[in-house]
């Protein structure tokens, strides 16, 4: 069994949390795990991505270009940045919320979201795309926009261990204050791809 998994946002997402959830629930399942990040580069307006590779024979952290099983977007340009990542076959599930560059709120660069949506349903065959910060909001805050995405993740069947484990890592990655917010986010996003 091998799953690499890539997480791709901005800064301030939860994408590393994100990532570190995962890991920690595919050691907790007793599989190997190998991971790595490229953070602090948001500022810059430089890509934030986590990689997560989860089976057997890892030979390094970093999924060579063309092979990823699959993408966790959790905002519309950096999801079509990683899409080269991405295997032909390959699973995108992302998030259909926009944050735009400084770059581009200056009118020094063009953000066109309809072509970016056109692009993804050009060019993804297995493409899961949806408002997950909305959704969010309505668990209770859009910073659990990557639980929701975690939570439709589990509704894949791709992971190798069950939804319950996931949600169970979640909750203990998360202070006891925000543990219910986390919980209906991450069911919220299960349900969300139930649906599609």
């Amino acid at each position: 069994m091998k799953l690499d998994i890539v997480i791709t946002g901005v800064g301030g997402q939860g994408n590393v949390l994100a990532s570190r959830i995962l890991a920690q629930a595919a050691l907790d399942a007793g599989y190997s795990v190998r991971t790595s990040e490229a953070i602090g580069m948001a500022q810059r307006e430089g890509v934030v991505m986590s990689q997560v590779r989860i089976g057997e024979d890892l030979n390094g952290a970093v999924i060579p270009d063309g092979t990823a099983d699959v993408l966790l977007g959790f905002e519309l340009a950096e999801t079509v940045r990683g899409l080269p990542k991405l295997k032909p076959q390959g699973t995108v599930i992302a998030n259909n919320k926009t944050i735009y560059p400084v770059t581009a709120a200056l009118g020094l660069c063009h953000y066109n979201r309809d072509q970016l949506i056109d692009y993804m349903h050009n060019n993804v065959t297995d493409l899961h795309l949806f408002d997950a910060t909305d959704l969010a909001a309505q668990a209770g805050t859009t910073k659990t926009t990557n639980i929701v995405l975690l939570g439709a993740l589990a509704a894949t069947n791709l992971l190798p261990f069950t939804k319950d484990h996931l949600l169970g890592r979640v909750l203990q990655a998360v202070p006891a204050k925000f543990k219910e917010i986390n919980s209906r986010a991450f069911q919220l996003g299960f349900q969300a791809m139930e649906v599609q």
